[in-house]
């Protein structure tokens, strides 16, 4: 009999467990009951925060920048980059992890840092950027990424108009003649999960902006403000997917930067090398912290599970929570999903012993798909 050879290709575990480490203590549990697997890892990511994790780990270099955090704090940003093609995580720039506990800035939080980080790639030599944007602070549009490479926004009086969305609504003039002239010769892919548009009822201020701490007000102003900006540099842009990803920093690199939107998860297989590995395989094994509705739009494991369907290779999912019946997990190319929450029912001891309680689920799949 042949020997099964298994694809390891899921993203992180939010808050317990990196994409890396989910590797680790899957293909350590299967091979604690089929010892002569051979296993294949290969983390993947969607475009928001660990796509640049995901992009080292398949061999990329980590590259470091000192760059304005989203609160206008200098920050450590880190990127990836492999011969002339870097991945820019914006996360890692102007990203709500770079907010201290309960302190949010919705009407002034800058993307500022997410240009410094495309400049050091440009600076680095990279022709095509993936751009993966996710998990941010900020809804400003992506003026504070434009300003930092080069664009000036200006009021009435000429000055500047201030940090963050809430500045917009003073602006009089978008110059973009002094942007960066490297970005003409750049394929700047825009990799994003979200395909909202910039405003309205599924824009970037009322969709996203409560969990950047915006008040019912605050997504008001935020809203009438960015649709003042969207006038200025172009309105047809503001109603394309992925215009309103992270707080329209997708916008900002649309109209502005020449960017293509592609779906994250798309992009970062084919940049992370997965279809080789697929070609490898005979078991594919994806999962993520929840596997939920918002998975099945565009996620980590529906893309995968998407590839390996076409390929006509199996999938299995790990997951901490699972939300989904087993007939929406077969509609999207999954045989079987192994939840933390089965083995502990309680999320806190759960999401702590993250680690052995996957290595138990991968037993569980090596009994009854590799036995």
């Amino acid at each position: 009999m042949e020997t099964a050879r298994v694809l390891v290709a899921a993203d992180k575990f939010k808050g317990s467990l990196t994409a890396v480490q989910v590797a680790e203590r899957v293909t350590a549990g299967l091979r604690r009951v089929a010892p002569g697997v051979r296993v294949e890892t290969l983390p993947v990511a969607d475009g928001g925060d660990g796509t640049v994790a995901a992009a080292v780990a398949a061999g990329f270099e980590r590259r470091e920048a000192r760059v304005t955090g989203p609160l206008g704090d200098p920050v450590t940003a880190a990127y990836a980059l492999r011969d002339s093609t870097a991945v820019v995580e914006m996360a890692e720039a102007s990203g709500l992890q770079h907010l201290p506990d309960g302190v949010f800035a919705p009407l002034t939080a800058t993307t500022y840092g997410s240009g410094e980080l495309l400049r050091a790639a440009l600076e680095a030599g990279a022709t095509t950027i993936v751009f993966g944007v996710g998990g941010s602070a900020t809804t400003d549009g992506g003026a504070g990424m434009l300003a930092a490479l080069g664009a000036r926004f200006l009021d009435a009086d000429g000055k500047p108009v201030g940090p963050g969305g809430g500045g917009l609504a003073e602006l009089a003039e978008a110059d973009l003649s002094g942007l960066d002239p490297r970005l003409a010769d750049v394929d700047l892919i825009l990799a994003s999960d979200v395909d909202n548009p910039l405003t309205g009822p599924k824009g970037a201020p009322e969709v996203y902006g409560r969990q950047k701490g915006a008040s019912e007000e605050d997504i008001v102003v935020l809203d009438a403000a960015l649709t003042h900006y969207a006038s200025v540099l172009g309105p047809e842009t503001a109603a394309l997917p992925g215009a309103g990803a992270a707080g329209g920093i997708g916008y900002g690199a649309l109209v502005a930067l020449g960017a293509r939107f592609r779906p994250g998860i798309e992009v970062m297989l084919d940049v992370l090398g997965f279809a080789p590995a697929l070609a490898r395989a005979t078991l594919v094994i994806t999962g993520e912290g929840s596997l939920d509705e918002q998975t099945l739009h565009g996620k980590a494991p529906a893309g995968v599970a998407a590839a390996a369907r076409e390929a006509g290779i199996e999938v299995v999912a790990v997951c901490g929570r699972l939300a989904l019946s087993q007939e929406a997990l077969s509609g999207a190319g999954i045989a079987r999903a192994y939840a933390l929450a089965e083995l502990e029912p309680d999320p806190a001891v759960s999401m702590a012993q993250a680690g052995p309680l996957l290595e138990r689920a991968a037993e569980s799949i090596a009994r009854d798909f590799l036995s």
